[in-house]
C-alpha cells in the first residue's frame, strides 16, 4: 500500500475520530462525568486517540522518506500527543466542504480566513476545556467554571491576560502557554493576509488606472 492510498482511505475515519473526540471531551468535562459513565466516554477517548495513532504511525512507514517526513509533519505527531489538538482535524472538512473565488489570491486569503476562523473557534473552546479539566479540583483554583475557562481562555490567546483567572497546575499553565503562542501566530497570520489584500487592491487600482489612460 502506498502513502497516497492510505491518505485517502482514513480522512474519513480521521474527522469522524476528531468529531467524536471532540463531542465525548466536551460532554465529558462539561456535565463533570463521573464513575463508571465517566470511565466509558475515557475508552471512547481513548479509542478516537487510536485512530490517530495509527494514522501517524502507518503515515511514518509508508512515506518513502521517513525522515523527512517526520520532520515536516511535526503538527501531526502534536495531535497524537495533546489531546487538545485533535479536533483541530476538522479543519480539513471545513475546507473541503468551502467554495472558493477563482481567482488565486482571493482563494488563498479565502482559505487562510476560513482556517484561522474555524481554528481559533476550536482552540479556545478546546482549550476551555482542557484547562477546566485540569484546574477544577486543584487546591487554591479559581478557573473552576466553564464561564471562567472561556473567559481566560480570550483573554490569554489575546494576550491580553487581565490576571483576574491564573492557572495553578502545571497543565493549566502549559496550556497557557500555548494559547499565547497560538494567539502571537494568529496576529501574524492575519497581518499577513490583510497586508496580501492590500497589495493585491493597491495593483488592481494601479491598473484600473493605466487602462483609463
Amino acid at each position: 500500500m502506498t502513502q497516497e492510498r492510505w491518505q485517502q482511505l482514513v480522512q474519513w475515519p480521521l474527522l469522524g475520530a476528531a468529531t467524536i473526540f471532540l463531542v465525548d471531551y466536551a460532554w465529558k468535562v462539561l456535565a463533570d462525568v463521573q464513575g463508571e459513565p465517566g470511565l466509558i466516554l475515557t475508552f471512547v477517548l481513548e479509542a478516537a486517540w487510536s485512530v490517530f495513532l495509527l494514522d501517524y504511525l502507518m503515515n511514518l512507514v509508508l512515506a518513502p522518506q521517513h525522515w523527512l517526513w517526520f520532520r515536516t509533519h511535526l503538527f501531526d505527531l502534536l495531535v497524537v500527543v495533546l489531546p487538545v489538538l485533535r479536533s483541530l482535524r476538522l479543519l480539513r472538512l471545513v475546507t473541503a466542504l468551502s467554495v472558493f473565488p477563482r481567482s488565486p489570491g482571493t482563494a488563498v486569503r479565502s482559505r487562510v480566513g476560513i482556517y484561522v476562523t474555524t481554528a481559533t473557534v476550536l482552540l479556545v473552546f478546546l482549550a476551555s476545556l482542557a484547562v477546566l479539566d485540569a484546574e477544577r479540583r486543584a487546591p487554591g483554583a479559581n478557573i473552576t467554571s466553564f464561564g471562567n475557562a472561556l473567559w481566560w481562555t480570550f483573554v490569554t490567546i489575546a494576550t491580553v491576560g487581565y490576571g483576574d483567572f491564573t492557572p495553578v497546575t502545571i497543565e493549566g499553565r502549559l496550556i497557557a502557554v500555548a494559547l499565547m503562542l497560538g494567539g502571537i501566530a494568529l496576529v501574524g497570520v492575519v497581518t499577513a493576509t490583510l497586508a496580501s489584500w492590500i497589495v493585491d487592491r493597491v495593483a488592481e487600482l494601479t491598473r484600473d488606472q493605466g487602462a483609463g489612460k
